[in-house]
């Protein structure tokens, strides 16, 4: 995954916040990376309405 790549969000790990449940099924934009837990590596979104946030690589898919 690279920043700049539309992804779809189709799945999510854990309970989440109602916005970002919102989110299942929508296509954003990468915008970046970020640290979680000092091991793994979150992916930062941006979604068409300017909301961002982020998700495990797992939970995203590329698309084209």
């Amino acid at each position: 995954m690279d920043i700049g790549q539309k992804v779809k969000v189709y799945r999510l790990r854990d309970r989440v916040s109602n916005p970002i449940a919102q989110r299942l099924g929508k296509v954003g934009i990468i915008e970046g990376f970020k640290m979680t837990d000092g091991s793994g590596v979150g992916v930062v979104v941006k979604f068409d309405d300017n909301f961002t946030t982020w998700f495990f690589e797992d939970e995203l898919k590329v698309v084209q």
